[in-house]
C-alpha cells in the first residue's frame, strides 16, 4: 500500500508505504497505526483525518508541523 500525504494547503509532503510514513526524500520519519502517527519510541503525535485513501491522507492543520 502506497498513499501520498498532503497537508492543509494540499501541498504534496510525503508517502504512506505500508505502516512507514516516509518524507519526500525518502527517510523514515514516523509509524502508521490506522490512522494515528507515532514517533519511533511509541510517542503518539497526530493523526489523518476524513481523506480516502483513493485521494490521498490529509494532514490537518495542527499536524501540517510534523512536516517542515
Amino acid at each position: 500500500m502506497k498513499h501520498d500525504i498532503y497537508n492543509s494547503k494540499g501541498v504534496h509532503v510525503g508517502l504512506v508505504i505500508g505502516s512507514a510514513i516516509f518524507d519526500l526524500t525518502g527517510k523514515m520519519l514516523y509509524e502508521l497505526k490506522g490512522t494515528k502517527i507515532y514517533r519511533a519510541s511509541g510517542e503518539l503525535i497526530g493523526r489523518f483525518y476524513g481523506a480516502s485513501a483513493s485521494e490521498g491522507l490529509r494532514l490537518d492543520k495542527a499536524a501540517d508541523r510534523l512536516f517542515s
